[in-house]
């Protein structure tokens, strides 16, 4: 499975304003749910739920809130870089400024897994972080994220 496949030209933003993690998670969810028909407290729950685990916040600014959905036939995808970094409790403790938030099906297994772990392995190549960081539109923004390399 490809970004591609989960994460559209029209879910990508460039500084995006979050003041902390809860109201970045919290809008993200707003968001998700509208575009997808779904409870916005289900969606929201669900990844408090996730985060009460553990941060998703995999350090050097980057986080990948993310949970399974009822409901939800597709792995969907949000990815923002924030205006100006927030604690996120990331596992180094720096603030995260680069987010993609997703979500993927209850019971999903296989391939829809390959959605998180794309979004993991891009997000961990130093050169992508970068060009996102940089990106001076949404859509450089996008190509930036969905590019082989």
């Amino acid at each position: 499975m490809e970004i591609k496949d989960f994460l559209s030209p029209s879910d990508v933003d460039v500084d995006l304003r979050a003041n902390d993690k809860a109201q970045l998670l919290n809008d993200l969810s707003v968001r998700a749910a509208a575009a997808l028909k779904l409870d916005t407290k289900v969606v929201a729950g669900e990844i408090l739920k996730r985060e009460g685990l553990g941060s998703t916040g995999m350090g050097e600014g980057v986080a990948i809130p993310h949970s399974r959905i009822a409901g939800l036939n597709r792995p969907y995808g949000i990815l923002a870089r924030l205006r100006k970094p927030i604690a996120f409790d990331a596992i180094d403790g720096a603030p995260v400024d680069v987010v993609f938030f997703l979500l993927l099906p209850e019971g999903s297994h296989g391939e829809q897994l390959n959605a998180l772990a794309a979004v993991a392995r891009k997000l961990r190549d130093k050169s992508t972080v970068k060009e996102i960081r940089n990106a001076s539109s949404s859509a450089t923004l996008y190509s930036s994220i969905i590019e082989n390399r």
